[in-house]
């Protein structure tokens, strides 16, 4: 099958030197950039022959969207969440504020664009990003991010260093008919260890209207021993295009955990890259979607194994009613150099009406036979009776059992959320959702 290329006229030549130009980066960043620019306008919109029959971009409107090309330097105010180290808000990938309480700044934990980065001379931190490799070379998404985002926004961790208190990283749509393009670069020293809660939530200053975009993504480099634990929000409005790109690479006994969630906009398309370069590293990996009204959500993950005994468990589970689809795609690819690897794939969509549809397709690309463990599961269906009929048989109704169900499979990613606060908010956000799974049943 032929997948034409991204057409999307934000991206060129001139809106990358003019992105570059606005902010001072250095030569090399703004190189990064024009080969991103040439990527996106060579390689087709989906490389993966398993994935393409599965590449729908109907929703979008890219055309109508006008996308941000102004930014202003990350500042310092605002209000530290109870419970947090550290916190950073953008809006519109136009402005940044920071705001840093005492663990983070007894830490040295650094906080700034990419030009302030290398401007200040944290050497350790421009070198983990100087490469170009945090972001998947043959994926045109992600090079729009790589080729005309108006904020890089950095966040590094210094080696020993240790935060127990979580790191708050809040990027909120732009107003509606609007754009924005960002990233964020998740750095930490050796054996370094943080938590992170990433939201990214609707302006709040504006009801819904024209459709809006949002295009961002988070990237990680864990340097030897490090840890990470990033949990996910992802609630805009109904009326934005969301496009989220995770890259991470993990070095010698590194160690990284997902917990991602995904609820709002009209098209959510996510794909995840987990690098495990290092001879001990894992990854875990967790990713729930809860679809309603016409909603798609569009969700791949790839994990490469290629240093000695590492490990991955990834599992990717949907919800979806109405008339809402999903797409669940994820690759293991274990290379020749991964002795010992340990990897498993599981993806669940769970239909709540007639008219809702999911795929689910793991796959595994094995090169070295020397494995602990190489698998994957996959299932889509409706809710299991035999669960039902269980728990009315201890005194529930119907529709609560029905719920306790659907909530339960996505329990495992709420209860990974570094903030209770949180952790409530996205509980009732999940529940908020159910109102309309009853009205479609009773259609």
């Amino acid at each position: 099958m032929s997948v034409p290329s991204l057409a999307l006229a934000f991206v060129s030549e001139e809106a990358a030197r003019a992105a570059s130009d606005l902010v001072g980066e250095p030569d090399w960043r703004l190189a990064q950039r024009l080969e991103a620019v040439e990527r996106v306008r060579t390689l087709p919109a989906e490389t993966n022959q398993l994935f393409t029959p599965y590449l729908d971009l109907r929703a979008t409107r890219f055309g109508e969207v006008a996308v941000a090309t102004t930014a202003r330097p990350v500042t310092d105010g605002g209000t530290l969440p109870e419970g947090a180290s550290l916190l950073v808000e953008v809006a519109g990938a136009t402005s940044a504020t920071r705001v840093l309480g005492p663990d983070a700044i007894a830490g040295g934990v650094i906080v700034d664009d990419l030009a302030g980065v290398v401007r200040s001379g944290a050497a350790w931190v421009v070198d983990a990003i100087r490469d170009g490799a945090t972001l998947p070379v043959e994926d045109p998404f992600a090079q729009v991010a790589a080729a005309v985002s108006t904020l890089d926004l950095v966040v590094a961790v210094p080696a020993g260093v240790r935060l127990e208190q979580p790191i708050v990283i809040r990027w909120r749509a732009g107003a509606p008919g609007t754009g924005s393009v960002g990233r964020t670069f998740l750095v930490l020293g050796e054996g370094a260890s943080a938590r992170v809660l990433e939201e990214q939530l609707p302006d709040a200053a504006t009801d819904s209207g024209p459709q809006r975009l949002w295009w961002g993504t988070t990237e990680v480099s864990l340097a030897a021993h490090a840890s990470l634990e990033l949990a996910g929000l992802q609630d805009f409005d109904q009326d934005t295009v969301a496009v989220v790109n995770r890259d991470a690479r993990l070095d010698e006994g590194a160690r990284l955990q997902w917990a991602l969630a995904s609820l709002g906009g009209v098209l959510h398309r996510s794909r995840i890259d987990n690098r495990l370069l290092g001879r001990g590293s894992s990854v875990h990996q967790v990713e729930i979607g809860f679809g309603s009204g016409a909603q798609l959500f569009d969700l791949t993950s790839y994990t490469r194994h290629i240093g000695e005994d590492t490990t991955g468990d990834l599992l990717s589970k949907g919800v979806f009613t109405d008339r809402s689809r999903g797409y669940i795609k994820g690759l293991i690819e274990i290379q020749r150099t991964a002795l010992g690897t340990d990897s498993y794939l599981g993806e669940f969509g769970m239909l709540l009406t007639k008219r809702s549809r999911s795929v689910t397709i793991p796959s595994l690309e094995i090169d070295q036979p020397n494995v602990r463990r190489a698998a994957h599961s996959s299932s889509v269906g409706p809710i299991d009776e035999a669960q039902v009929f269980y728990l009315m048989s201890r005194g529930l109704d119907r529709e609560t059992a029905r719920k306790a169900i659907v909530l339960g499979f996505l329990e495992p990613v709420v209860a990974r959320i570094p903030l209770p606060e949180v952790q409530e908010r996205l509980r009732a956000l999940l529940d908020a959702k159910w109102p309309r799974v009853e009205s479609a049943i009773a259609a």
